[in-house]
């Protein structure tokens, strides 16, 4: 079985426990509940491997990462794939591939490939790629498109190995516009949540979404966990669709807050957490990178100290090992 070979290839049986570990719990954290905060795969493992593959996701909980967070969109069957994007051309080597030339067109004011203009049995002769110019370009062209299917196998998969828990924080990207071309992403993700017995408020499941009318609609049916996503006031769109935070406090469980909404460049609290924290809403802050600038201090060390400081409830990041490794030293200290 491809997924068991992956899994002992890489190690996840070496996995570190999940959010419960007594080790780091002895530890009291600044967060809603004061529990630890939780390290949440962005894309994967995707700052070592091409992002949103089964290795990029497998290699991040091998390297003790509570969450891994795949983007979905939805091909032109029906089908949910993990991709950052509805084009095609940053991630894989569709530009490339013969046979897919006239496949590219204008959407969005954007000429590209898209993946709601293929079948996944077309998706399944691409491969992925490294869409960062300054990360390790060595393994492209070797790994598939994952369905979310596939996903949620290696989940279960992994989570059987290592005996710990597996987070999923999946991010439906583009959801009315997908809706809108007859591809409706909400029911694909409920059922596909509850053939793995993921349908419930206690599950280890987040959704998340820029789209607060996409929240809406599955906070009606869905009793999983919701998380709106937020990037910027004065960014298109960065205004949370004009809901305030008291009002998405009433259909959500949590802020997905872009990094910079929460500390002033001096490294004090914007007081956004604090405000959310007080509605009840966990905050789950993106994206910390170990080699892009940090937002405070000199080091990337540094600034998953502050953010931890601050009491995010959960950290995306590219580098799993990296957050991974300085909560256990705040733990310990």
């Amino acid at each position: 079985m491809r997924v068991a070979i992956l899994l002992v290839s890489l190690g996840v049986m070496a996995c570190t426990p999940g959010p419960d570990s007594s080790s780091e719990q002895s530890v009291m954290w600044n967060t809603r509940t004061g529990v630890q905060p939780a390290v949440i795969a962005h894309r994967g493992a995707s700052g070592d491997l091409p992002e949103h593959t089964l290795e990029a996701y497998a290699l991040a909980i091998e390297q003790g990462a509570d969450v891994i967070e795949p983007d979905l969109v939805v091909t032109s069957d029906g089908v949910l794939v993990a991709r950052h994007d509805a084009y095609l051309s940053t991630t894989t080597n569709v530009a490339g591939h013969p046979g897919f030339e006239d496949r590219q067109r204008e959407f969005g004011g954007r000429m590209d490939w898209w993946v709601f203009d293929f079948t996944l049995q077309e998706l399944r002769t691409l491969r992925a790629i490294q869409p960062q110019p300054d990360r390790d370009p060595s393994f492209n062209g070797l790994y598939n498109i994952p369905t979310f299917e596939e996903i949620l196998t290696l989940v279960d998969a992994a989570e059987a190995e290592c005996g710990c828990t597996i987070g999923l924080e999946p991010e439906v990207k583009h959801p009315e516009e997908f809706a809108a071309a007859g591809l409706d992403p909400l029911p694909l993700l409920n059922q596909a949540l509850l053939d793995h017995d993921l349908f419930s408020e206690e599950a280890p499941v987040v959704v998340q979404s820029f789209d607060a009318g996409f929240l809406i609609r599955m906070n009606a049916v869905a009793p999983v966990r919701l998380a709106m996503l937020y990037s910027a006031p004065d960014e298109p769109g960065g205004d949370m669709n004009g809901y305030p935070l008291d009002v998405v406090a009433q259909f959500a469980d949590a802020l997905g807050a872009n990094k910079a909404l929460l500390l002033n460049p001096d490294g004090t609290s914007t007081g956004l957490l604090e405000n959310a924290h007080a509605l009840g809403l966990d905050v789950h802050v993106w994206t910390v990178r170990d080699d892009r600038d940090p937002l405070v201090g000199g080091t990337v060390e540094d600034e998953l100290r502050a953010l931890y400081t601050l009491g995010v409830d959960a950290v995306f990041t590219d580098f799993p090992a990296t957050a991974v490794r300085v909560r256990q030293d705040m733990a310990g200290q």
